[in-house]
């Protein structure tokens, strides 16, 4: 993610008194800042302004912010830009939805302005930081799954997967300690970042996701009961 790109950040929510206090804070912060009111706008937003990260509201008119985040998600072209839910939710449940359609992170209102701009920082520098990690090879490749790993694409038998920013870093993660297993606690180390906020229920998640979109090759992600998961492939 360019360092121009990482600075602009999309705020989704209808209440304008929360949206002026997010721009405020944020723009003090050093980022640019845009905005809007509701689903199709920022969608719309999104895909053409491309921000580095959205802060976006659940409770939305018209259109909730999950059904959002969906179709963000399955848009080429914003399916990467890391999202924190922002939202009066506060149940388990909620989280757990928000992260399994790829949300980095969750915020309950009321929140601490400070706390919010450390959130949106980590998950900036989490984002950042597994593209320059991933980078240092150029592919992976085990029997019908292929991971460019310069260009940030995975294809299955020839065919383009489209996964998330962390599902592709928890992809690779899980490649290079092929055989070996990972705990939940070691990937959301180091996938996630050592200033993470988010539970060890994400992985399994964020799993449940990859193993999806990979089809049969997803059976190489094992689970090892009561410990985490391994990536088992013998070439």
């Amino acid at each position: 993610m360019s360092r121009e790109k990482s600075k602009k950040i999309l705020i989704v929510d209808d209440e304008a008194d929360i949206r002026n206090l997010l721009e405020y804070n944020l723009a003090k912060a050093g980022f640019a800042v845009i905005s809007a009111k509701d689903g199709p706008e920022a969608i719309d937003m999104a895909g053409k302004q491309g921000p580095g990260l959205i802060l976006l509201d659940i409770m939305l008119p018209d259109m909730d912010g999950t059904e959002v985040l969906k179709r963000l998600k399955a848009d080429e072209r914003t399916s990467n830009i890391p999202v924190i839910m922002l939202t009066a939710k506060g149940e388990e449940v909620d989280r757990i939805v928000g992260f399994e359609l790829g949300a980095e992170d969750y915020i309950t209102k009321p929140f601490s302005p400070r706390e919010l701009l450390l959130r949106v920082k980590a998950v900036l520098k989490r984002s950042s930081g597994a593209g320059d990690r991933v980078s240092e090879e150029k592919t992976l490749s085990c029997g019908d799954l292929r991971v460019d790993l310069s260009r940030h694409r995975v294809a299955v038998r020839g065919v383009d997967v489209n996964l998330s920013a962390k599902e592709f870093a928890l992809l690779v993660e899980l490649i290079n300690s092929r055989g070996r297993v990972l705990s939940r606690d070691a990937l959301l180390d180091n996938v996630w970042g050592l200033e993470c906020f988010v539970m060890p229920r994400t992985v399994d998640t964020h799993i449940r996701r990859l193993r999806a979109k990979l089809g049969s090759v997803g059976e190489y992600i094992e689970t090892v009961r009561g410990v985490g998961y391994r990536f088992k492939y013998d070439s």
